[in-house]
């Protein structure tokens, strides 16, 4: 599963979700949905847009954690 960090990238450079919004023009309904993991592609403008205005770098952005194999 692929994890975005951009709540923890946030809350490194001490802004708020609506300060990105309003940089990146995004809405909040989008943002909070890619926050959620409820999106299935992000484009690589928003991901240059999110390192850049976040101060890191897409490894920074994103973590995938290995599925539980239970059974």
């Amino acid at each position: 599963m692929v994890n975005v960090n951009i709540e923890k990238l946030l809350k490194r450079e001490k802004k708020s979700k609506y300060w990105l919004c309003q940089k990146m023009n995004i809405t909040s309904r989008n943002l909070n949905r890619i926050i959620r993991g409820e999106t299935t592609s992000i484009s690589f403008k928003y991901i240059e847009e999110f390192c850049f205005y976040l101060n890191c770098t897409p490894g920074e952005l994103f973590t995938i954690k290995a599925p539980s194999l239970v059974g």
